[in-house]
């Protein structure tokens, strides 16, 4: 999910009228590792730039 000023990387979790909600984040910037984010990571989808979703593949 990338934002403005940043990126995570997650789970999303729940919808909630304007906010997302992801769990399992990590804070994701250039030049540096994955830093996990503790708890959860709550976006107004207003906020949201860009979002690029993976499916589990069957195999």
């Amino acid at each position: 999910m990338n934002l403005a000023d940043k990126a995570f990387s997650g789970i999303l979790w729940a919808k909630r009228g304007p906010l997302l909600v992801l769990r399992d984040a990590a804070l994701l910037e250039a030049g540096r590792e994955p830093q996990p984010v503790d708890g959860e990571v709550i976006v107004e989808r207003t906020r949201v730039e860009f979002m690029q979703v993976l499916t589990g593949g069957g195999g």
